[in-house]
């Protein structure tokens, strides 16, 4: 009786240290931001397995996102871009001196930002840029992102299943380089700067969640989209089964086939998927540790990436695709999977536009207004980046 009456008064002292237990560590993680928990949780509770830096070293490097709620890395040593012809100033300002005139699409180094504008550097000369009209390679800034360029190594793209001629299975272009940031070989992703926080803001969240963002592509070139273009066309015209599949009411031609210069063009929209982590690993380039995702299942989606018709279409009727609100009163397609839903909610949340015809298209609509009035027409492609590990200093706003 009191082995019975011993074993009793111990489970209730365990069940009680249990509870209190659970009570201070909900004290505590409510105190702090999600965000900022998930990371330090994942970071400091455990060894990641195949971890490039060791649980002892974790404390040497710094996680940028805690600073940034966005950026999971600096700005500094970024590879960048100019969307139009862009004047180098002296100093960070339109009243400085220009001192020389960077053509559209000419890649830069980012060495330091101060508000809206970059002290870049292009070869031997360096000078200041405004960010607003410059695009950031989104892999130096958001290296847990998974990224895979599919017109870099075999286009996607279909119609009713039927393969595009001269595009479905070939590579488009050659937006892939040695990236001396991360130290391998990475697809490469720009967008407007802009816009390029707000899909931080979406990765963020994904991550506290266990997903991760899937970029099949982000600025598209003016020629790849003519190429597309053209190709699609022709296959409308010769073949019925994709006639009906795109232009069946209430949807038509215009939802899946867009003359340059469109959002890709401008920097101003994204291409993509989402996936559970499986498993993951600390790495590290120059002061700043990050989050490298080694595994990964895609959610599967109501079609396969690129299937250009309406069976890819996230919404039961078109909206205004230039309406930052419309959608808000729209309906899921019946075909609406978990993970178009889930991914929407990621990407909207963090301020993008969802196209109505394509389950994966989100849209800046922020800065698509200044893309169009400043005449971004991305006549240019992006095949090489120029960024270097970026080193703990001052940071000025980025």
């Amino acid at each position: 009786m009191r082995k019975f009456a011993a074993a009793i008064f111990c489970i209730f002292l365990l069940s009680s240290f249990a509870i209190i237990s659970y009570l201070v560590i909900s004290f505590f993680t409510a105190q702090r931001p999600a965000q900022e928990w998930a990371w330090q949780a994942n970071v400091v509770a455990h060894r990641l397995p195949g971890s490039l830096v060791p649980r002892s070293e974790l404390n040497n490097y710094f996680f940028y996102v805690w600073e940034s709620g966005t950026f999971e890395l600096p700005v500094t040593g970024a590879t960048g871009w100019a969307a139009i012809d862009l004047p180098l100033h002296s100093g960070p300002g339109d009243h400085t001196n220009i001192v020389a005139m960077l053509p559209m699409g000419q890649p830069f180094t980012i060495l330091q930002a101060s508000g809206e504008w970059w002290l870049v550097e292009v070869g031997n000369i360096a000078g200041w840029v405004t960010n607003r009209l410059s695009m950031i390679n989104l892999p130096d800034v958001l290296p847990s992102i998974v990224f895979r360029n599919a017109n870099t190594h075999s286009s996607l793209f279909r119609s009713s299943g039927r393969d595009i001629p001269n595009i479905t299975g070939m590579p488009l272009c050659n937006s892939r380089d040695f990236n001396a940031r991360l130290g391998r070989e990475v697809d490469i992703a720009a967008a407007l700067y802009g816009m390029a926080r707000k899909i931080g803001a979406a990765q963020q969240a994904a991550l506290a969640n266990g997903h991760t963002l899937i970029i099949y592509e982000a600025f598209r070139s003016h020629d790849v989209q003519e190429m597309i273009y053209e190709n699609l066309s022709y296959l409308y015209k010769n073949d019925p089964v994709v006639r009906e599949g795109i232009s069946t009411p209430p949807w038509n031609i215009r939802w899946f086939l867009a003359r340059s210069p469109y959002n890709h063009q401008r920097g101003t929209a994204i291409d993509t998927s989402l996936g559970r982590i499986l498993s993951y690993e600390i790495r590290a380039t120059g002061d700043f540790g990050f989050i490298h995702i080694n595994e990964f299942v895609e959610y599967p989606m109501q079609t396969a990436m690129h299937e250009l018709s309406i069976a890819a279409v996230v919404f039961s009727q078109p909206i205004h695709a230039r309406s930052d609100t419309a959608w808000k009163e729209a309906y899921f397609s019946t075909a609406a999977t978990y993970g178009t839903r889930r991914l929407h909610r990621y990407l909207t949340d963090a301020g993008l536009t969802p196209l109505a015809s394509e389950w994966w298209h989100f849209n800046d609509l922020e800065y698509t207004e200044l893309a169009i009035e400043m005449d971004i027409t991305g006549k240019f492609f992006t095949d090489r980046t120029f960024s270097r590990p970026p080193a703990r200093v001052a940071i000025s706003a980025q």
